[in-house]
Order: structure tokens, then C-alpha cells, then sequence
């Protein structure tokens, strides 16, 4: 099961991507996370597609963690729209809602346990 967080479905900071736009190149610097609205999100490791975000997934939020340039390529798969998190309404969220951190750091252990289980086979 994937963890869904909805709290940005009425976001004002928001971004339209046509299908095969990128979103952020692997090695980019970050200040924001993204959450998928609508559409979805393709994340490659190189030419490897390691996960399909669909809407009430998160992207990118490793940024907010470890501010180092990004690891992955993400792309829109068809269009899409996501909503913008900058670190200020990171924190926020973090400090006021304590599910809120419980909910990325589940997604951040299943999209890592996907990915090295990929490896690993």
C-alpha cells in the first residue's frame, strides 16, 4: 500500500507540467518537495524507472531533509499538476501536525524499500 497525504489538494502554489516535462534532473538543487495533484510522476535513476507517482504522493521531499542536490529525474508521464512545498510550509506542517511527519517518513521507507528491492533482484 502506498501512503497517501492529501493536505495540498487546495494548495495556491501549484504547477501545470504537459506530458514528458521534467519536474527536476538528477543532481539539481532543491528547496521544495512536491505533491501530485493530478496526473503523474515518473521517477527514473538514470534510465531506470523506479516509481510511478500518482496524486496524494510526494516528491522530492528529501530536499527539505538533506538539502543535496537531487538523486532522481522526475518527469510528467501525462499531464499533470502538482502543488509546491517550500521548507517554510514543510516545517510548519511538521511542527503542527506530527502525523503529517509520520505520513513522509513512511513514504520516503516505502519508496526506499522499493527501490532497493529493485537492486537487489
Amino acid at each position: 500500500m502506498t501512503t497517501e497525504i492529501n493536505l495540498f489538494r487546495h494548495s495556491r502554489h501549484t504547477r501545470d507540467l504537459a506530458e514528458g516535462e521534467e519536474l527536476f534532473a538528477v543532481g539539481a538543487d532543491g528547496d521544495t518537495m512536491f505533491s501530485v495533484l493530478e496526473g503523474a510522476i515518473d521517477l527514473y535513476d538514470g534510465l531506470r524507472l523506479v516509481e510511478t507517482v500518482a496524486p496524494g504522493g510526494i516528491i522530492g521531499e528529501l530536499v527539505l531533509i538533506d538539502p543535496a542536490p537531487r538523486s532522481m529525474r522526475a518527469v510528467a508521464s501525462m499531464p499533470s499538476k502538482v502543488a509546491i512545498v517550500d521548507e517554510k510550509e514543510f516545517t510548519y506542517l511538521v511542527q503542527g501536525h506530527p502525523t503529517f511527519a509520520l505520513m513522509v517518513m513512511r513514504a520516503m521507507a516505502e519508496r526506499l524499500r522499493r527501490n532497493s528491492g529493485a537492486r537487489s533482484n
